[in-house]
């Protein structure tokens, strides 16, 4: 989000008294996404948990753009959208949930959860270290979710810490009858989430990312080893997914939660 995003975002937040995301919020508040009156009972007996990495960036690539700081990227839209997104798993599947945590790539404890979340890499920057931790977490079996990124810089960035996990693997479009549209929820299309910023501005994109786009990198057998999540903004859907004060916002958390979860199953059945 740029400053001049930011500060009318921040200045329309302002005008609303106690306007701000809540613990346990969900997309219960929409008509279009009632809250399932029992879980849907296909996946019992699989384990999530979210995992959202810490990782290191290039500050210095973030002032070049203009972007401000407020905390770490890393961080952003904690915790409310990891404690948001997973009552909302917990409600609608029969996935056994534990509580979110934060991670180090290399931390011991990594290979042990199949699924972890990495948000606003816009400009990541991977330690060697973290490079070869991530590609044998990845050839492992295990799952990235990358989230709100946008624009063609924030791209370049992140597929060039992608070429130095996978040299030889290239990113490619999630086609549009891939299974991963139809893991739990029917999606017809592949939604464009719109940040907080970005609606109370009157649009769904941001930093020139008009098109939102879902990619991947293959494994040799083909499975998705990560769901790249491009000019979306999937974590302000679960951060504030029960802000009645704008009911317009709403569609965007059935979107968000939806798209997340499909990936999730998908991840966790693959």
């Amino acid at each position: 989000m740029n400053k001049a995003v930011a500060a009318a975002a921040l200045a329309a937040i302002a005008l609303v008294p106690g306007l701000k995301p809540r613990d346990g919020a969900s997309a219960a508040t929409s008509a279009s996404a009632p809250p399932p009156t029992a879980a849907d009972g296909r996946y019992a007996g699989l384990q999530w948990r979210f995992v959202r990495i810490k990782y290191h960036y290039d500050a210095a690539m973030l002032r070049a753009r203009g972007d401000d700081i407020f905390g770490e990227p890393w961080g952003i839209d904690s915790p409310a959208a990891e404690q948001n997104l997973s009552r909302r798993v917990k409600t609608a599947t029969a996935i056994q949930v534990e509580d979110p945590i934060l991670l180090p790539l290399d931390d011991p404890s990594l290979f042990e959860h199949p699924w972890i979340y990495i948000v606003e890499p816009g400009a990541l920057k991977f330690t060697d270290t973290e490079v070869a931790r991530l590609r044998e977490f990845l050839l492992r079996g295990g799952t990235v979710m990358f989230d709100d990124f946008h624009g063609p810089y924030e791209w370049e960035n992140l597929e060039r810490q992608m070429k130095r996990v996978f040299p030889d693997r290239k990113i490619v479009e999630v086609p549009k009858d891939h299974p991963v549209f139809n893991a739990f929820y029917r999606i017809e299309q592949y939604p464009q989430v719109a940040g907080i910023g970005s609606f109370l501005a009157g649009r769904t994109w941001e930093k020139g990312g008009v098109d939102a786009h879902l990619r991947t990198i293959l494994d040799d057998a083909g499975r998705p080893m990560m769901f790249i999540n491009w000019n979306t903004d999937m974590g302000d859907g679960w951060e504030w997914s029960n802000v009645v004060e704008y009911p317009g916002y709403l569609k965007y958390t059935t979107m968000a939660y939806q798209m997340a979860i499909n990936e999730i199953v998908y991840s966790l059945t693959h």
